[in-house]
Formats: C-alpha cells, sequence, structure tokens
C-alpha cells in the first residue's frame, strides 16, 4: 500500500480540498502554535467549537511584529527568516520559514498559475529598499524565480539604470518580466519615457514614503505611459504570507486555491463584512503550514463573483485594535 501522501504534499496537489485541509491544517497549528492557541481559545474558538472552516479564527498580522508565530518547537531553528520594512527591530514582522521546500513549491506554483513556467522569461528587478537586504521575502521570491529562468541577463538593478534600459530597448528571445516596486518603476518611466515590446511590467505596490500616495488606477495609468504599453500587472503578497497572488489585468487579484480572501466588517472584526461590501482583508494561505494560515491583514478589499479580489488600501488599524486589546498581555 502507497504511504499517504504528507499534508505539504496536499496542500498543492487537490485544488477541490482547500476547506477541508482548511479545517486540518487549523487543528494542527491550533495544537503546535502556543501564540493562536491562546488567540483562539480567549476569542472562544477553541477546537471543540470550530466546526467549519467560517468559524476559524484570524490572526492580527500584527502578532508577527511581537510575538513568535511558529507551529514548530522553539528548540529548532528557521532555515529562512523573513522580516519586513521598518525603521527599528519592534516595527519589522518576522516570519520564520521552517521549510523551504514548501515556501519555494508555493512561489513556484503561483506564478505558473498565472504566467507558466518562469524558463518563458527574462526576470529583470528594480526592487530599491528590498533589494539591499538579506531578509525581504520579495526578494527570495524573485530571485528563486531568476533562478528558475535561467537566463544569463536575470538581475537586480539599482543604480545602474543605463544598463537597465538598454536591456528593456533590446530584443529578447523570451519575454521580459520587469518586476519593481511602484516608485522606482515610475522613477524610470518618467525619467526618460520608453517603448518595451514583449514585455510584462509588474509593480508590487509600494511608494515607501518616496512619493506621493496614488491609487492604483493612477498608478496603472502613468505607468503604462512610461512604458509604452497597454496593460500593466500586480502582484500581492507579503512577509508574513507564502504566497502571491497576481492581477494580469485591471488590478483584480487571483489567488491560487490554497489562498483564499475573505473579507471582514471594518466595524467589527469577528464578523463577515456585508455581501459586495469593501471589507477588511482576511487570508487563508495554506502554504503557511508552520507558522499561522490564517491571518487579518490590515488591508482593504473588495470581492467579485469569480472569485478575484482588489486591494483598495489599508485600514486605520481600528478595526482589529478590539482583538489587539484583547490579548495584549499575551
Amino acid at each position: 500500500m502507497p504511504a499517504p501522501e504528507s499534508l505539504e504534499a496536499r496542500i498543492f496537489a487537490d485544488p477541490d480540498a482547500a476547506e477541508t485541509l482548511a479545517l486540518e491544517v487549523f487543528r494542527r497549528q491550533y495544537k503546535a502554535n502556543p501564540v493562536y492557541r491562546e488567540f483562539s481559545d480567549r476569542l472562544g474558538r477553541d477546537l471543540s467549537r470550530v466546526r467549519r472552516t467560517e468559524e476559524i479564527p484570524f490572526l492580527p498580522v500584527e502578532f508577527f511584529k511581537t510575538h513568535r508565530v511558529a507551529s514548530f518547537p522553539e528548540n529548532r531553528e528557521a532555515p529562512i527568516l523573513f522580516r519586513s520594512s521598518g525603521t527599528t527591530a519592534r516595527e519589522r514582522s518576522q516570519h520564520l520559514v521552517h521549510s523551504p521546500e514548501v515556501c519555494e513549491r508555493s512561489f513556484l506554483e503561483s506564478f505558473r498559475r498565472v504566467y507558466g513556467h518562469p524558463d518563458g522569461y527574462r526576470i529583470l528587478a528594480l526592487l530599491p529598499g528590498y533589494s539591499e537586504r538579506g531578509d525581504a521575502s520579495l526578494v527570495h521570491m524573485v530571485h528563486g524565480l531568476m533562478k528558475a529562468s535561467g537566463h544569463p541577463e536575470a538581475g537586480f538593478f539599482l543604480d545602474d539604470r543605463d544598463r537597465l534600459r538598454t536591456l528593456l530597448s533590446a530584443p529578447c528571445e523570451r519575454t521580459t518580466l520587469l518586476i519593481g516596486v511602484s516608485f522606482a518603476l515610475l522613477d524610470l518611466a518618467e525619467a526618460a519615457p520608453l517603448q518595451v515590446k514583449n514585455t510584462v511590467v509588474m509593480e508590487t505596490g509600494g511608494m515607501k514614503g518616496r512619493r506621493r500616495e496614488i491609487t492604483r488606477a493612477e498608478l496603472h495609468r502613468r505607468l503604462a505611459a512610461g512604458f509604452g504599453t497597454e496593460q500593466i500587472h500586480s502582484e500581492y503578497g507579503m512577509t508574513e504570507l507564502l504566497s502571491q497572488a497576481y492581477a494580469p489585468f485591471g488590478g483584480r487579484f487571483k489567488a491560487p486555491p490554497w489562498m483564499k480572501i475573505s473579507l471582514r466588517d471594518i466595524n467589527d472584526p469577528l464578523s463577515p463584512a456585508p455581501e459586495g461590501r469593501t471589507g477588511a482583508v482576511n487570508i487563508t494561505d495554506l502554504a503557511n503550514l508552520y507558522s499561522c494560515s490564517f491571518i487579518a491583514t490590515d488591508d482593504l478589499g473588495r470581492l467579485h463573483s469569480d472569485g478575484s479580489f482588489e486591494i483598495l488600501g489599508r485600514t486605520d488599524f481600528s478595526d482589529i485594535r478590539g482583538c489587539n486589546l484583547m490579548v495584549s498581555d499575551l
């Protein structure tokens, strides 16, 4: 008799099993993650009370800044540590990655589902503020995609914008993927407009205080004009996740089957948002098997009937403050 598939393998193997697997992952993380267990208990959501996926509690993302959010023993070292950007250690989220294999499979499969295998691309990255650091999850993902691509011209560009422009202007046998943070792409496009060919321009968000915040629609309009292309693509991810969603058009993201988006009421964080209304974004990322798969983010979003979603901005933290107060002494 063949050995049963591991939970890690089943997360990616069966797109229709996500609902069942979510309950299995919740039970595992409730037992293995002391922070998540106590948070769940204080909400009255222990193992005996969570029987449906709708009853699974979502841990406020802020906990990754203040607690060890891990579903593996404290005496085991994490091979990878992702940290968010921030001015002090206290302000930076930390994501302990127990399984590099699950991490890699998640970002590769997330990309393949939308764009095909990375070996069809020449990947050029413009990620100032990230690529200088050795602990940015975005850089880790892009480096992994570059490695899978295998193209000799793939690389990160900081100060050598002239070489980047030369590569973007030159013909390539593959489709070029230019991935960058918003402010850096705008700087590049507006310094001297380009007319790129056979190129996907993908923004990952982030003005990082370098430029005035603008809507995604305005960002895409200006980038499209600056690069001479009709469509700007988007990537949605964060330090606390191992999976990504992509928007090939119109800013409407599609998540892989093991990553589910739901919305909570802005004024009542323990209730779902009314159907058709803007809400605060909850994310189920089953690839986060060894940290926490159920995260209440600070983002505002809108869901569509086809399963796609939009990110509309950030909350003012008031919707999760109640949860934080309940667990302030954890």
